[in-house]
């Protein structure tokens, strides 16, 4: 006699299912049934009619409240891709595509984690699953219009700014020092802060007084004067720091400051009231344009980029404030002094700073010389060597390289700037100058050396 054999139905897999929700605004979240809850009902609706598929609600929430779609920079998202990576998540139910993303560029990138981690991902008012192939298509598709929408509905706004400012009203943003913002209106407008407007007059008047930015920083410091504190709308409390240069020059070359309005380049005579005159203003756009050939300042071109002459750019640190010290030029009419300057001192003020500048010829004669001490013991001679001969495979001879470091300073001064500038790359790990005992350290990388064992040398500051 046959038994037969009993076959017994198994019991569907476990699907642990978390449902995420997003709303861009905050407004209506504070209401009792809001977005977020209509949103997690539908997906708590929808797993439970595949409850025979096993399928069941994780318990905890991700909802993101006020955060945009535009990118992925929200906490329960973040929350929900951990718990993916940490295998706790078989499948993602959201209300709409869009809710989890906007970008395709991001949404790309999320579904790549979600397939890496097999987990899938169920649209409930747009009834796909991406466990299958059409589901997976339609995904595309949807996310592609998502996509579109998005990009009509920034550049409506984009016209809708551009047509505003046209016609010379305030666009929203940052307010500045002399304004407050009235939002009473349907839309927001400035207007003179009597108080702040006299401060904006002074400063203006201090520049041309004392003819360049630092003294002036010195003097608003003093006077316990600082940039622009407002409240948001949700009642937070931001700005008012201290001046330092680059506040202090944007407060002086703004055109709203003057009644107009900019917009790509053009400006348009603004609703708003000045609250400094057109000659005032004009006039310290003269002295900071005068100032730019031939005052104080980090060493720049016309262009922008960093001119030649200050091999210690970028690598020199003051040890004092743990800040970098940059490039500066003073002088007049044809004749320029070279300086290294803290960056602390040279953007807020003088006293900022225990240290004073430095000459710069002066202190890259030093570097030098410590550098070419450095380069003649053993230890970076024999890797320099190695790399040189290495990276030119066998066209620069070991010995040649040799008597280029014993006699460093001559081949040094026949190099380009550039040149000099891969070679302090290859070598130099930082530069430091300590005001304490007016002394300059080279430390060299641990590649070339690790420790030169070298005096920090003394320094006439």
């Amino acid at each position: 006699m046959i038994a037969r054999r009993q076959e017994v139905a198994a019991a569907p897999k476990r699907v642990r299912c978390a449902i995420y929700t997003r709303k861009s605004s905050e407004e209506g979240l504070d209401q009792e049934f809001n977005s977020l809850d209509a949103q997690r009902e539908a997906g708590e609706s929808y797993i439970a009619s595949q409850k025979a598929d096993g399928w069941t609600c994780v318990p905890g929430r991700y909802d993101d409240g006020g955060f945009t779609g535009g990118n992925i920079e929200r906490p329960a998202l973040q929350r929900l891709l951990t718990d993916i990576t940490a295998g706790n998540i078989d499948c993602v139910v959201v209300y709409k595509v869009d809710r989890l993303s906007r970008s395709l560029l991001d949404f790309t990138r999320i579904m790549e984690t979600f397939e890496r981690h097999g987990v899938s991902f169920v649209s409930v008012t747009q009834a796909f699953n991406t466990r299958d192939s059409m589901g997976r298509l339609m995904l595309n598709v949807l996310l592609s219009f998502a996509q579109f929408e998005r990009e009509i509905i920034g550049e409506r706004i984009r016209d809708k700014i551009a047509a505003a400012r046209r016609k010379g009203k305030w666009a929203g943003g940052k307010p500045m020092l002399g304004y407050d913002v009235d939002r009473s209106g349907a839309s927001p407008k400035l207007v003179t802060n009597a108080e702040e407007a006299s401060r904006v007059r002074t400063i203006f008047e201090l520049y041309i007084e004392k003819g360049s930015l630092l003294p002036v920083v010195e003097d608003l410091e003093h006077r316990g004067w600082a940039n622009k504190r407002w409240v948001t709308k949700a009642g937070k409390s931001v700005g008012g720091r201290p001046f330092d240069r680059p506040s202090l020059h944007q407060l002086l070359t703004n055109p709203i400051l003057a009644g107009r309005i900019v917009h790509k380049g053009e400006q348009f005579r603004g609703e708003h009231e000045a609250v400094v005159s057109e000659a005032l203003f004009a006039k310290v756009q003269r002295q900071l344009h005068a100032n730019g050939r031939t005052g104080t300042r980090p060493d720049r071109s016309a262009s922008g980029r960093t001119s030649g002459g200050a091999m210690l750019r970028r690598r020199m640190r003051c040890r004092a404030c743990d800040c970098a010290m940059v490039h500066v030029l003073v002088g007049k009419g044809t004749k320029r002094y070279r300086y290294y300057v803290c960056s602390k001192a040279n953007r807020t003020s003088r006293s900022s700073c225990p240290g004073s500048s430095l000459p710069a010829a002066e202190i890259e004669r030093v570097v030098l010389e410590q550098l070419a001490t450095a380069m003649r013991l053993p230890g970076p001679m024999e890797a320099i060597t190695e790399i040189a001969c290495n990276a030119t495979e066998g066209v620069v001879r070991e010995s040649e390289v040799l008597g280029m470091l014993k006699d460093f300073e001559s081949h040094w001064a026949s190099l380009s700037p550039k040149e000099q500038s891969k070679v302090l790359d290859l070598v130099v790990e930082r530069i430091e100058y300590d005001s304490a005992d007016s002394s300059i350290e080279v430390v060299l990388r641990d590649t070339i050396l690790g420790n030169t064992d070298a005096e920090p040398v003394e320094v006439a500051a």
